[in-house]
């Protein structure tokens, strides 16, 4: 697995040249980070600007090899520090709990990782809302099937980097003479902008997390009384440091109870042909017009203007301002009349929605988001579907996947009753069945039904993703 040479490129950490995320700048760092960087893996704390990625699940089939091929990754991995040059590509490794039972690891060891993470998220289908076409049974090949044990995901540069150095992964894999053997193998890229398929800015609300050494933002961390924010307690999102309940987050055994998190992935196909013309459709009696009522779907204009700050119309002054672009509460806006209740980003992060306790309640259901598209985009204006594969790969860190991801899921985005709109399911991302609405809250109201399926999840796993020390140790056969 040697002979690979990583280079740099010129410019910024904070904001190198060529590379965009998203179409505001990366946080600077403002201080020595206060976490043990040196021993978290990357990508959970900071984000990676890269253009390119690839996400490359492994099954063992021996244990012996498949621990030495891990130990030949360990140089690679990419660790939390700053850089002081951005590296042409990264390297970091996660892993199902089948996967470390089939690297080894001591049973009660095992036993010791929370329920959910043991039983995966095919098992936690139903709880997670993934029904009908999203059913396990239809997933991509590899996911959901006890078969995806160590998920290696590299980011790159370019196309062209990526390619090379997924090649040499690869022949890393063959040399192990099948100790691991490749169950699935997905590629991503950010679109133009940082937008989605769907066309809206993404990755723009960020956790700011205490210790990081990363500056803060306006809004992605709690709110205080008499205005501000805070930002949240590390332990919310890495095992071994406390949380936002004053103590550590439960963690398994030694070697993997701190510098270590879980990381959910999940492959959403997403339907743009039908998205535009169900908005295109649903405007001839909507008096704002099509790009309106899907900006009341998702709670943002497609800059990414925040309907709470701008409800009428789109600000660049304010989706162009790191400073503003998020800073914003539902304490005005009670009744949905700007935002609506069962906006996209509003079921996802509720800030002080009605029943949050100002804020508290929602940072205990916190994650971090590192999600990127894959397939390319649907040419603009085209409203027919063109049989290209394209959607999201979300994936998000958090220290408890049930406190994380299944909360917002199952109970924000699978169901309303807590946000005050009964029944309804998140209409940006829910299941489509039939008896599903929304309502745009005005004078008059204005109902969206029936809900149609505009994402369909095509796979995903949940996984762990240990420290620097714990991956020497699993390499070892510790």
């Amino acid at each position: 697995m040697n002979g690979y040479e990583p280079r740099g490129v010129a410019g910024s950490p904070a904001n190198p040249p060529g590379l965009a995320r998203s179409h505001l700048p990366h946080r600077a760092h403002v201080g020595a980070p206060e976490l043990e960087v040196a021993d978290i893996q990357g990508n959970v704390i900071n984000g990676y600007s890269h253009t390119d990625a690839a996400y490359v699940f492994v099954r063992v089939a021996d244990a012996a090899g498949a621990r030495r091929w891990l130990g030949s990754l360990l140089e690679h991995v990419t660790t939390a520090e700053p850089w002081r040059e951005v590296p042409a590509t990264t390297l970091n490794i996660s892993f199902t709990w089948t996967g470390l039972a089939a690297l080894g690891v001591d049973q009660g060891v095992l036993d010791s990782f929370p329920e959910e993470f043991r039983q995966g998220m095919a098992a936690r289908h139903q709880w997670l809302g993934d029904r009908g076409p999203s059913a396990p049974g239809n997933w991509d090949e590899g996911l959901g099937t006890g078969e995806a044990h160590v998920k290696v995901d590299i980011h790159a540069v370019d196309n062209e980097t990526l390619d090379e150095r997924c090649a040499w992964l690869h022949a890393g894999i063959d040399a192990t003479g099948g100790a691991v053997v490749v169950v699935h193998d997905q590629r991503a890229d950010l679109l133009a902008g940082g937008h989605d398929h769907f066309g809206f800015a993404d990755g723009i609300a960020r956790p700011a997390i205490r210790g990081s050494g990363l500056a803060a933002r306006p809004g992605d961390g709690l709110p205080v009384p008499g205005g501000g924010w805070r930002s949240i307690r590390a332990g919310e999102f890495v095992l071994g440091y406390e949380d936002e309940d004053g103590g550590l987050p439960e963690a398994p055994a030694p070697p993997f109870d701190r510098n270590a998190t879980f990381e959910v992935y999940r492959k959403m196909h997403m339907d743009v042909a039908g998205f535009r013309r169900y908005f295109a459709e649903a405007a001839r009696h909507y008096p704002g017009g099509a790009e309106m009522l899907a900006a009341k779907v998702v709670g943002r204009w497609p800059d990414g203007t925040p309907l709470s700050l701008s409800p009428d119309r789109p600000d660049p002054a304010i989706a162009n301002d790191p400073e503003r672009v998020n800073d914003f509460l539902y304490e005005d806006d009670p009744e949905g009349v700007k935002c609506p209740l069962g906006a996209h980003i509003r079921r996802t992060n509720p800030r002080d929605h009605d029943g949050m306790f100002g804020g508290k309640l929602s940072n205990r259901h916190r994650i971090i988001r590192r999600g990127r598209p894959y397939g390319p985009p649907l040419p603009a204006g085209v409203t027919e579907d063109d049989g290209v594969e394209r959607g999201l790969i979300f994936r998000c860190f958090q220290a408890s996947i049930a406190r994380g991801f299944e909360t917002i899921q199952a109970l924000w985005v699978d169901d309303g009753d807590g946000l005050h709109t009964g029944a309804d399911k998140d209409f940006l991302i829910g299941d489509g069945t039939s008896t599903n609405k929304m309502t745009v809250q005005g004078s008059p109201p204005f109902i969206l039904t029936p809900q149609p399926m505009f994402s369909v999840i095509k796979g995903g796993e949940y996984l762990f993703r240990p420290s620097l020390s714990a991956l020497r140790a699993l390499a070892a056969g510790g």
